[in-house]
């Protein structure tokens, strides 16, 4: 989101404020919320103190709900024809983005709104919110701007006392990412603010310090898995599950294990079952049952992520220019995305489904190549050099390269292989020699860089 150089509206100072005009939920799923979270285009002033929506001019756009409002603020007393002239190429934008089989006659007649509001609650209302449900969305919305407005921590203390009942999983959920957006637009003053304030809210609130002790739990599940290490067999994981102090515990074992918890455990679980009595095997059939409830649960979680990355990935493939759609949307790439690519593409492998193959290669490449430093992608090059002249050749041509950043990558990659190679593994020895031999030639000729 572009930051943008304005006059305050009260003072008529100059400060900085995130402008918005086009929300198109279509390319970025996150305008939404920045829109409903009132991220954009408001203002902050440090010198005089105003605080407030700013008088712009919105299209907000959703091609699955056939959602195209427009709103231009009356109080900036522009004509009709004007407006035209400055919401016309951003439905243009729109259009132009959309597939051929995507642009429907919804966008030929977009709905303006008079007030901003009337536009939110039309939004809302394609999501199947009622006006019970809004209202209690704008209170908790309001809310976190009288704890933002706060002038001390007691003051805040005593908000939250006022307003106990609404600090509930919505009012988490929605903090989360308001705070989210912030740190992501580049709000340092107020991410820095509502950090602040969540720390508060997790000691004063009952469902925030449930939260927070639903992290600690998380904390000595991590904690219990990792100091079992590479012993951690499904008899062992088993043992440590049935140790579980609380139910919060064990729904953070499942979330971090559910690989180890497959039909063999389970069938464990129930050999034990049937060994005990009395007490101790009611005990294991509640947890059993627990079990299978937060598995399935996590189950149904995956799945639904799954299906969501998957929508997203062969969208981009219905592109037809693949590398062009992924780099305009590597900001939506989660790692399930990344694994659903992968998956897709031995997919294709196995069917030789070559025309699928070759868009999936591609969108592999331009994720290899955005996840990959530069320095430590130009490594990789020194290191498949055949011989010292190649090496030296290349160190030549690329001497822009020989940065403190590039220096520093070669130095943990060092650090990392030597520390593999004294742990007997030998491929990380032979990597190693290869490794220190490009290190001590760039440094050669790092120095001969810096002494001009």
């Amino acid at each position: 989101m572009p930051q943008t150089q304005i006059a305050c509206p009260r003072c008529r100072q100059m400060i900085t404020a995130n402008i918005e005009q086009l929300f198109d939920v279509t390319q970025d799923p996150q305008a939404k919320q920045r829109l409903l979270g009132g991220v954009s285009n408001t203002a902050r002033c440090p010198h005089c103190g105003y605080q407030g929506r700013l008088a712009t001019p919105i299209v907000y756009h959703d091609n699955e709900k056939e959602l195209l409002l427009t709103f231009f603020p009356p109080e900036l007393n522009v004509p009709l024809n004007e407006q035209e002239k400055v919401i016309g190429p951003l439905i243009k934008q729109i259009t132009d983005k959309l597939p051929p089989e995507k642009r429907k006659g919804y966008l030929l007649k977009p709905t303006p709104n008079l007030s901003y509001e009337s536009m939110i609650k039309l939004i809302l209302e394609k999501d199947g919110v009622t006006p019970e449900m809004l209202k209690e969305q704008q209170d908790r919305v309001a809310i976190v701007e009288r704890l933002l407005q706060a002038t001390s921590s007691d003051v805040r203390s005593e908000i939250i006392k006022q307003n106990i009942s609404l600090f509930d999983e919505q009012f988490f959920a929605l903090f989360s990412r308001l705070a989210q957006s912030a740190a992501g637009s580049g709000q340092e003053q107020i991410a820095r603010a509502m950090i602040d304030i969540q720390k508060q809210l997790l000691e004063e609130t009952e469902f925030g310090r449930q939260l927070r002790d639903t992290v600690g739990e998380m904390e000595a599940a991590t904690k219990s898995l990792q100091e079992a290490g590479q012993a951690l067999t499904r008899e062992k994981l088993l043992d440590i599950v049935l140790q579980s102090p609380t139910d919060a515990r064990l729904k953070a074992y499942v979330s971090l294990a559910r690989g180890g918890m497959d039909y063999q455990f389970f069938q464990l679980l129930t050999d034990r079952i049937e060994r005990a009595s009395g007490d101790e095997k009611a005990r294991l059939e509640t947890m059993r049952e627990k079990l299978l409830d937060f598995t399935n649960e996590i189950d149904r979680q995956l799945e639904a992520r799954y299906k969501q990355a998957q929508d997203f990935v062969e969208s981009l493939l219905a592109e037809e220019d693949v590398v062009k759609a992924v780099q305009s949307n590597l900001d939506r790439f989660t790692q399930d995305a990344v694994d659903v690519v992968n998956q897709m593409l031995r997919q294709a492998s196995d069917k030789n489904d070559y025309t699928r193959m070759g868009k999936l290669q591609k969108m592999v490449e331009v994720l290899r190549q955005a996840s990959t430093p530069p320095e430590v992608e130009f490594i990789e090059h020194l290191l498949d050099a055949p011989d010292d002249a190649a090496l030296e050749q290349m160190l030549e041509a690329n001497q822009n390269m020989l940065n403190d950043q590039f220096m520093q990558a070669l130095i943990g990659l060092v650090a990392q292989v030597d520390e593999a190679s004294a742990q007997g593994n030998p491929e990380a020895r032979a990597l190693g020699e290869k490794l220190s031999h490009v290190y001590k030639t760039a440094l050669k000729f790092s120095m001969k860089k810096n002494m001009g």
